[in-house]
């Protein structure tokens, strides 16, 4: 969430963020609602303080002499003038309410600015790729498309997901399953033995916690929502990001760096006839997340790390990949700037989203309320938001995926890439 001070004294800059963004918001109603809440809290001030002014001069006229008529009549027209004044300090509580209210919904619903150094463009066909690694794989063969491997070898079953629960379902079945397991090991060791501090989490989330991270209110038909009001996580962002809601850490805690695996739930309703088939997009699957809280002078030196972290797992398992910045018209709701990891599937002949990793600076922690505790040499001393970080670290079914594809043989085995071997019992092909 923006700061709304920050939106009222910079709202041409807000124009060409949103513009960048190919995003909108309501100025003239912000801009209205901001001037009718900060004359109504002025408003307020005054009564509260003439019915303070009122009210000790009932206290002084009592002391006084309560016997005296006079006085006993001063004290009965200033109880009246008390009452009114608590009659229009009511009215005017319920005016503020209502514009906060409204003011609350218009600002929730505006994404996060942009950072300088995000390239400017209208959609993903303007991101800008910034590095390769790793050679795509030249098969002497024509290589089969992880769908029909997997199938092929009995350890993924997509018939009988439907069957279990509907289309965009994965069923996998022995070596398949094991993987599955084998890489989720193996994500979080190799991200704990980097600093990262390894969690087990709930897979349900309040509206506060889904709030907090920016999945609600605009998202809410993204989302798996429970008959009792929980909903499905879509990434285990939001229950590291929410650990410490409502709370002011140490400026000598950060950064912090957290990491879990939790099974991730998306409606996927805004991707209607993509990737209809395979592993790439389904509404079930695992993901082993990072995120991190750092404070915003080195936010942004944390995100190159984190990119790194992610390249790291792709670089042990000897998957091609590239890493490209998105534009301001393909960032994500929460995001200021983000690199997006994508995986070479020699199915499609080409790179897709393997991770995606994103300093939100502030938003998510104005939302959710996550401070720390700073003194600076300036002789600052006091509480400030922190800057929330996520990546990707991996979409474990797109690893599996990539390995199937590039790891295939011409017999139509998977070979099991090195480091995968000790977590899958020394197994060195899956046939």
């Amino acid at each position: 969430m923006l700061d709304t001070k920050f939106i009222r004294e910079n709202t041409e800059a807000i124009d060409a963020a949103m513009t960048a963004r190919a995003s909108t918001w309501d100025k003239e109603a912000f801009l209205s609602l901001d001037t009718k809440r900060r004359q109504t809290i002025g408003d307020l001030e005054a009564l509260q303080a003439s019915r303070n002014v009122a009210s000790k001069r009932i206290g002084d006229l009592m002391r006084a002499d309560a016997d005296d008529q006079d006085t006993a009549l001063e004290v009965d027209q200033t109880k009246e003038s008390v009452r009114v004044i608590n009659e229009q300090i009511t009215s005017l509580e319920n005016d503020l309410s209502q514009y906060e209210s409204e003011l609350n919904e218009l600002v929730m619903a505006m994404p996060n600015l942009p950072d300088a150094t995000v390239p400017i463009g209208a959609d993903e066909t303007e991101n800008v790729e910034i590095r390769r690694w790793g050679t795509p794989p030249d098969f002497d063969f024509t290589p089969k498309a992880h769908w029909d491997l997997g199938p092929d070898l009995g350890v993924i079953d997509f018939e009988r997901a439907v069957k279990l629960a509907k289309s965009r379902f994965v069923l996998l079945s022995g070596q398949g399953a094991r993987l599955e397991r084998a890489l989720i090991n193996f994500m979080l060791e190799t991200h704990t033995a980097r600093g990262y501090l390894e969690w087990w989490t709930p897979v349900l989330g309040n509206v506060e916690t889904l709030t907090g991270t920016g999945q609600l209110p605009k998202f809410a038909d993204d989302q798996f929502m429970t008959t009792d009001g929980l909903y499905l996580i879509p990434t285990a962002e939001v229950m590291l990001t929410n650990i410490h809601r409502g709370e002011v850490l140490e400026a000598e805690q950060l950064p912090l760096l957290y990491t879990a695996y939790t099974a991730c739930f998306r409606r996927e309703s805004g991707s209607a006839g993509r990737d209809t088939r395979g592993l790439i997009r389904v509404h079930q699957f695992d993901k082993v997340e990072m995120v991190k809280f750092s404070d915003p002078a080195t936010s942004y030196d944390e995100l190159e790390l984190m990119v790194n972290d992610a390249e790291n797992i792709l670089q042990l398992l000897g998957l091609p990949y590239r890493v490209i910045v998105l534009c301001t018209g393909d960032l994500g709701f929460s995001a200021a700037k983000t690199y997006d990891l994508e995986v070479w599937l020699p199915s499609s002949g080409t790179y897709r989203e393997i991770s995606s990793c994103s300093n939100c600076t502030d938003f998510q922690a104005r939302r959710a309320s996550i401070k720390y505790r700073d003194s600076r040499p300036d002789g600052f001393k006091g509480t400030e938001l922190v800057h929330t970080l996520n990546g990707s670290g991996l979409a474990v079914g797109r690893t599996m995926a990539a390995i199937f594809e590039n790891y295939q043989t011409a017999e139509g085995t998977i070979v099991v890439p090195e480091v995968l071997r000790p977590y899958m019992g020394g197994l060195e092909v899956i046939g």
